[in-house]
Formats: structure tokens, C-alpha cells, sequence
């Protein structure tokens, strides 16, 4: 992020995000989910997980923005339950079952990720970690170390993504295709 940039505008540029990353997410959900939508904007998304879900907890921290989703569209489904407040700082609904965060610039990735898995949440749905594509991470995956891993793709539970290097005669097709699920990269450290 630019350093001339406050992340208020920096997340101006972005959001609302556009039907086909709503649709990825969507995609994600079954019938039975308990969402938790971290940073829900004006409620967009939330309404539409609503449709699918079992419950929404939609959680934004901007009063403006969360009072335009209220008053916007209607009166809300009876399944979303909206929270104006920090995420960061708030008690996650102890049935949720799924976080999902749209926020490419996150820097509290690890903490949303550790309070969702400490309620026993299974899943977590977000682009802040590939920064474009929405993808889906099963949190109750146990993840090793990145010194045990070999050479390849890594995704670290920080939030931080990147590349292994290792010798190239041991590179192979299949590696570009796999993600391994890391802890203590040198992002971390």
C-alpha cells in the first residue's frame, strides 16, 4: 500500500467488490453455515450469504457505511444479524461455523484466523491472502512447519504467501498445482 494512501481510501478503492468475487463466496456456502462476514461493508454480500446460509453475523465498523446497507435495501432477512463494531476487539459468535473476509490489504489475517478457529469455526473464505482470487481454508488443518517443507508454493497461517526455492532438478508440474499450508515463514519472524 502506498504510503500516501490511509487504509480508509485504500479500501474505498476496493469495495464494494464486484457479483463475480460475491459469487465466489457464495459458492463456498452450504445451508448449514453459520457466517461470520467480517468487515461487511454495506451489507451486500451479507443479504446474498443470507439467502443461503443458516445465519449471518455481518460485523463493519463503519457506522456510516453499515447505516447506508441498513436502510439501503429494505429491511434485513431475519437470519442477519447486523454488528457495528472492530473485529479485531469483538467476541466472533461462538456458533459461527465460517468467517469470511473480503479485505485484500488485511493485516489482522492471523488474528481473525486464530479467534475463528478458537470457537471451533471450520472454515474461512477470503481473497486477503492470494490478494484476487476468493479461496477457502479448512482451519482446522494441522500445518507444518515452513523448515519441514520442502521446495514449493507455501500459504502461511500470518497471511503471508510465496515461494520455497529449492534445486530445480526436483521441480515437477505437480508442485505448481500444490499449496502447502505453513506456519512460522519468514514473514512471521
Amino acid at each position: 500500500m502506498s504510503s500516501t494512501l490511509s487504509a480508509a481510501a485504500w479500501e474505498a478503492m476496493y469495495s464494494p467488490y464486484d457479483q463475480p468475487t460475491y459469487q465466489a463466496v457464495l459458492d463456498l456456502l452450504k445451508p448449514e453455515d453459520v457466517v461470520l462476514d467480517i468487515g461487511a461493508g454495506d451489507l451486500r454480500l451479507a443479504r446474498q450469504m443470507a439467502l443461503i446460509a443458516h445465519k449471518v453475523y455481518a460485523v463493519e465498523i463503519n457506522p456510516f457505511v453499515l447505516e447506508k446497507g441498513l436502510t439501503a435495501r429494505g429491511p434485513l432477512p431475519v437470519n442477519l444479524i447486523s454488528i457495528r463494531a472492530d473485529a479485531r476487539g469483538l467476541d466472533s459468535p461462538a456458533d459461527s461455523t465460517v468467517g469470511v473476509l473480503l479485505m485484500r490489504h488485511c493485516t489482522h489475517f492471523r488474528l481473525y484466523l486464530e479467534k475463528l478457529r478458537l470457537i471451533g469455526a471450520r472454515r474461512f473464505i477470503t481473497n486477503a491472502r492470494w490478494h484476487m482470487s476468493v479461496e477457502g481454508i479448512k482451519l482446522q488443518t494441522e500445518r507444518r512447519s515452513f523448515r519441514d517443507m520442502g521446495m514449493g508454493w507455501y500459504a502461511c497461517f500470518c497471511g503471508a504467501i510465496g515461494f520455497k526455492e529449492g534445486p530445480g532438478e526436483q521441480w515437477s508440474a505437480e508442485m505448481d498445482r500444490m499449496i502447502h499450508e505453513v506456519v512460522d515463514c519468514p514473514q512471521c519472524r
